[in-house]
């Protein structure tokens, strides 16, 4: 991990660009984190910016397999303080460095990638958790640090969270999937439902039994957001409200898939807002012990260890030059944000 210096390694003009791409890709995500405290919103849209701009590379990109060889050398130079000429690798290096964020979790993430880039399906729940471990409780954990928080009961919620979020856009997806020649709901759950996992990609079509085995993913996915609640009450109380709020209106998108292959499930910007009030409510709660001391799930047993078997980040007098020139940069990120809006 590199060391902090007197040389930041980002600019407040890198994470304002991240900032835009976020806006304009995620807006789910994006909505959530106006709930974060203003000095986290950088670190966010910089971990979530390399996360998404790492995703399209494989998605759209004309050679999956090569993507994901650049990605993972992107990696190695943004772990090591060395990123690339690029708004959002100096922006993702910098929170790297400032969070002490073990490079084992974009690592997996990227794993996850490769897989997609191999067209890898799923056999069973498992197989998919297993999947959904690496392309999204790896971003729950890395979230999870830059709140500051390091628990071993507190990643793996985050990780719980994760998991259930890429299980619903799995369910809201199947249809953009099926035409992009993906499967990812479980192969032995289709079968026993009836239906054959090759011929449902050959002529994606909705049905009772569609239906039905989307249903179940989202029960699953049910499940995980109703564990991963303990955890968030375990946030620094500024950072509860955004990530319960993340949690909520991803939720609502599973109650919200009705057509798996016709129709893109949304949430309309109504219902979003009369669902915050409560969410918002919710977080400000006392928090609550049960539920907090779960074993991580199997399948993300693996990103817990890699934080807490991790070096301990430095002690607060050896981070004091990070956290200098981490404030430094967001006092002077708000400065800009006000003079641009000043008439």
């Amino acid at each position: 991990m590199r060391r902090p210096s007197a040389e930041p390694l980002a600019s407040p003009a890198d994470f304002a660009a991240c900032r835009e791409t976020i806006r304009g890709g995620s807006r789910t995500f994006y909505a959530a984190s106006l709930l974060l405290p203003p000095r986290l919103r950088g670190p966010a849209y910089a971990l979530y910016a390399f996360c998404r701009s790492s995703d399209d590379a494989v998605d759209e990109g004309a050679d999956p397999a090569a993507a994901v060889v650049r990605l993972r050398a992107r990696l190695e130079r943004a772990a090591a303080g060395r990123p690339l000429d690029h708004p959002c690798d100096r922006a993702f290096a910098a929170t790297l460095a400032a969070h002490a964020i073990p490079p084992a979790l974009p690592a997996a993430l990227l794993e996850g990638l490769a897989w997609d880039a191999e067209g890898r399906s799923y056999e069973t729940l498992a197989d998919l958790r297993t999947y959904a471990a690496r392309v999204a409780g790896t971003v729950g954990a890395m979230m999870t640090l830059l709140m500051g928080r390091r628990e071993s009961s507190v990643l793996a919620r985050a990780c719980d969270l994760g998991v259930a979020m890429q299980l619903t856009n799995i369910a809201r997806d199947v249809g953009e999937d099926a035409r992009r020649g993906r499967l990812y709901l479980p192969r032995a759950w289709m079968r026993e439902a009836g239906l054959d996992p090759d011929a449902f990609l050959a002529a994606p079509a909705t049905t009772p039994a569609l239906q039905g085995v989307v249903a179940r993913l989202l029960a699953e996915a049910d499940g995980l957001y109703a564990r991963s609640r303990p955890g968030i009450d375990r946030l620094p109380r500024r950072c509860r409200p955004a990530i319960q709020a993340a949690r909520v209106l991803y939720a609502e998108i599973g109650r919200a898939v009705e057509d798996p292959v016709a129709r893109r499930a949304v949430v309309p910007s109504g219902r979003k807002l009369w669902l915050l009030a409560p969410a918002l409510v919710a977080a400000a709660r006392p928090a609550r012990a049960e539920g907090l001391a779960l074993e991580a799930l199997p399948e993300t047993r693996f990103l817990v260890d890699a934080v807490t078997n991790a070096p301990a980040p430095l002690g607060a007098g050896q981070r004091q030059g990070a956290a200098e020139w981490t404030i430094d940069l967001f006092l002077e990120l708000a400065r800009r944000e006000r003079a641009a809006s000043a008439p």
